[in-house]
């Protein structure tokens, strides 16, 4: 009985009715990009100082940089404000002669992110910081709240265009479409706007900084594969 069960196991497993059949399917991507108006900023004030010794320049550095942020603050009262960077390194003095290079100071430097939902204060942020003290504007970066609601919509149209592909190839190889075998997406890519990155005066002119936020990309494409079959005559 045991030999028996054996046999019919083995039958069963090479049975043809059993076997996959071949499936027929075209591979198509669909590409889409949607363009959206930021409604955040990011701008990097950078303050740097420089003094003989490193507990001077540290100190130096910490008074300028409470004093820009209090003027940033009273300016923008609901920006929010953090550091994203800070570095105390020697300054070294290279001697044409050659030689091993001296230090003749040291150099602090303090980059604080300014993240602002009203555009209209860009200009103002910028002049309170530079009018404080700050001497480096290093970028601004427009991006989006709510980015997921644009990332869906690039998806969707995406997906769109990859399933019309698909149904404009089929039907030009004398096809149609009859399912979605699988589908593959790249996540939406949010294409970032960023401007300039220069050195101020500390003591910058209180000129008006114009600043215009432009619009940016949301890019996304979807693959689908599906499955074709003959059309019926």
């Amino acid at each position: 009985m045991q030999k028996l069960v054996m046999a019919l196991c083995a039958c069963a497993a090479i049975s043809p009715a059993l076997a996959q059949q071949p499936v027929s399917s075209i591979r198509v991507t669909g590409e889409a990009r949607v363009t959206a108006k930021p409604d955040r900023v990011q701008i990097d004030i950078g303050v740097t100082t420089r003094a003989p010794t490193s507990q001077e320049a540290s100190a130096h550095n910490a008074r300028d940089v409470d004093t820009v942020l209090a003027a940033v603050r009273k300016a923008t009262p609901a920006a929010e404000l953090k550091t994203i960077s800070y570095s105390l390194n020697p300054n070294y003095q290279y001697h044409p002669n050659g030689g091993e290079p001296t230090i003749d100071g040291y150099i602090a430097a303090n980059v604080v992110q300014v993240q602002l939902d009203d555009l209209g204060k860009i200009g103002a942020a910028i002049d309170a910081a530079t009018q404080a003290g700050a001497n480096q504007v290093q970028g601004i970066q427009f991006t989006l709240r709510d980015q997921d609601a644009v990332r869906a919509e690039a998806l969707r149209e995406a997906a769109r265009r990859a399933r019309a592909e698909a149904e404009v190839l089929a039907e030009a190889l004398g096809l149609k479409v009859v399912r979605v075998l699988t589908v593959e997406e790249n996540s939406p890519r949010v294409m970032p706007v960023r401007m300039f990155s220069r050195a101020v005066a500390a003591n910058a002119a209180a000129t008006p900084t114009p600043v215009e936020a432009g619009t940016l990309d949301v890019t996304a494409d979807v693959t689908l594969s599906v499955e074709v079959s003959p059309v019926a005559r």
